[in-house]
């Protein structure tokens, strides 16, 4: 029951994570700028989590290698992935950026060999490549250049997003393990807190909450608790418990969300360039779970031999 429930932790987080690419285009687009929409989610996050590194039981001693690793990850988490994904869905739409999003396996795969924490494989290698190539077609479907505030551009910041938010769910499981989600948690927004608010006070804009119409107050409440919270939350409790690859390959459920909900509110349609992207990332993605089966058989196998 225990691991069943850690799967669908990652499940329910990454249909909530899908959802999101679809309320971000639309309220950066139409209603705030996207830092606004930023200092937001910090906010809201910090005003949710904070209190269980305050007022916790006692926890074991952090050790400067704890420290450390929290420091990396808040800042992957705050400036890598929240702020780099809003800014990117200023210029991109909801199907490239969910399509880009199921890189994350690739990007986990290969921080966690860099760590030693996976073993190297040519099958790997060949699913890297498919998968980045697919990447490459996204942000180069119009030419090799990266305009500045192009969907090119924007298709680019989400790609630095989702390689932040893989390397954070490798960096830290350590520290997951050790202190718990909610108190690590806790410490990633207080931090978050001090490194934001100093530089973005300029666009705190309560005022701009009383002025929004309904529909646009209803999705700006779901991103801030069904989009920021609660799936921060449950992909770090999955993330604990399971293996960094298990929270990289449930990623594909965003891009099926985000496309459906893109295609409902007629944001984006589907296109042979899609199509083609998404077939070589997933096919990428295959290629390294293969590679991934065999090297644990591998492993399995030598251990056998060993007297």
């Amino acid at each position: 029951m225990g691991k069943l429930r850690d799967n669908l932790n990652l499940i329910f987080s990454n249909l909530l994570f899908g959802a999101n690419f679809s309320i971000y285009v639309s309220l950066v687009r139409n209603w705030f700028d996207f830092r606004q929409l930023f200092l937001l989610q910090v906010g809201a996050a910090a005003l949710f989590f904070i209190p269980f590194a305050l007022l916790s039981p006692r926890t074991p001693r952090m050790r400067w290698a704890d420290l450390k690793n929290i420091l990396i990850v808040t800042v992957l988490i705050i400036y890598g992935w929240m702020y780099t994904m809003l800014w990117g869905a200023t210029y991109t739409n909801p199907v490239d950026a969910s399509i880009l999003a199921t890189l994350g396996p690739v990007f986990t795969l290969l921080i966690a060999v860099g760590m030693h924490r996976e073993p190297f494989s040519w099958v790997r290698t060949l699913g890297v490549a498919a998968a980045l190539c697919g990447a490459g077609i996204l942000l180069f479907e119009r030419g090799f250049h990266l305009v500045e505030g192009s969907e090119g551009w924007g298709n680019a910041l989400v790609l630095i997003a989702v390689l932040s938010i893989a390397a954070n769910t490798v960096i830290i499981k350590p520290q997951l393990q050790r202190f718990g989600t909610l108190w690590v948690m806790g410490w990633y927004y207080l931090i978050g807190v001090a490194i934001t608010f100093p530089f973005f006070k300029d666009y705190i804009d309560l005022n701009r909450l009383y002025t929004l119409p309904p529909g646009a107050l209803a999705e700006t409440g779901i991103l801030l608790i069904f989009g920021t919270v609660l799936p921060m939350y449950l992909l770090y409790r999955g993330t604990e418990r399971l293996t960094s690859v298990h929270t990289a390959l449930y990623r594909y459920i965003q891009p099926l969300v985000a496309t459906t909900l893109a295609l409902a509110r007629h944001q984006e349609t589907v296109d042979q360039i899609h199509l083609l992207a998404g077939g070589a990332i997933f096919g990428g993605v295959l290629l390294m779970v293969l590679g991934t089966v065999l090297a644990r058989r591998k492993q399995r196998a030598e251990m056998l031999k060993q007297p």
